[in-house]
């Protein structure tokens, strides 16, 4: 009895002492997740952090942009004003082209009547008929002005017989006619000319005139002819010279 009573104490001592060996000599011991979770929170809150990246709500991500578009904006004025220099030369060089060849087409015209010209006074030179010659010319005159009125508006106009008009009619000389004759044009010494509606050039012209009279303060004052005053027909209203 004894000895079946040593073997079973044995036995449950040896029992006893494989339950009592720590766990970590036999396998590792494992983290709950709880236990996990505060390691992983515990190590993040003790490494620092990586640096701050700069996005665009940054301060430094908003200076940049800004400088960014501020650099090409200065670009693009730069291709601007540039452009517009180039824009500003072009049309000076073209303006000063048109003005320097404006008169291309009229010269043009031109060449023709000086062949003309040529050819008249080769003929004259040969033949010393002035008939001839003057009728030549005549044509050549004719034809001037028709080409002048009929392509570039220059137009020659006529002012014997009408009534004197100061803005077409300067005035060389006058006469006077009967009492009651309006200022006329009886004489043309000089062409005038239109260029399309405008005068390009008055004519100087004879005007005849109604005689001069005795204002009606000089004939009261009776201080004769001497002293009397005349009205100019071909001034404005109220123009008086002396006598």
């Amino acid at each position: 009895m004894s000895k079946k009573r040593e073997r079973a104490e044995e036995h449950a001592g040896g029992s006893e002492s494989r339950q009592s060996v720590p766990r970590s000599e036999t396998e590792p011991i494992r983290k709950d997740d709880s236990t996990r979770e505060n390691d992983t929170l515990l190590s993040e809150g003790e490494r620092p952090g990586p640096e701050p990246s700069r996005t665009v709500d940054s301060p430094e991500g908003r200076i940049g942009a800004l400088e960014t578009e501020n650099a090409d904006l200065k670009d693009k004025l730069l291709r601007k004003q540039a452009d517009f220099e180039n824009f500003r030369k072009r049309i000076l060089r073209e303006r000063d082209e048109a003005a320097r060849y404006a008169n291309a087409a009229l010269l043009s015209d031109f060449i023709g009547l000086i062949d003309d010209f040529e050819r008249a006074i080769r003929s004259a030179e040969e033949s010393r008929d002035f008939s001839s010659f003057l009728q030549g010319i005549g044509m050549i005159e004719r034809r001037l002005v028709e080409m002048l009125e009929s392509r570039w508006g220059l137009k020659r106009f006529a002012s014997v017989g009408e009534i004197f008009d100061p803005s077409k009619h300067e005035a060389v000389l006058k006469i006077e006619g009967p009492a009651e004759t309006k200022p006329t044009v009886v004489e043309d010494f000089q062409k005038g000319y239109f260029l399309h509606e405008r005068v390009l050039r008055p004519a100087k012209v004879k005007v005849m005139v109604p005689p001069v009279t005795l204002s009606g303060d000089a004939q009261q004052s009776g201080e004769g002819e001497d002293a009397k005053t005349t009205r100019d027909p071909l001034a404005g209203d109220g123009a008086t010279s002396g006598s």
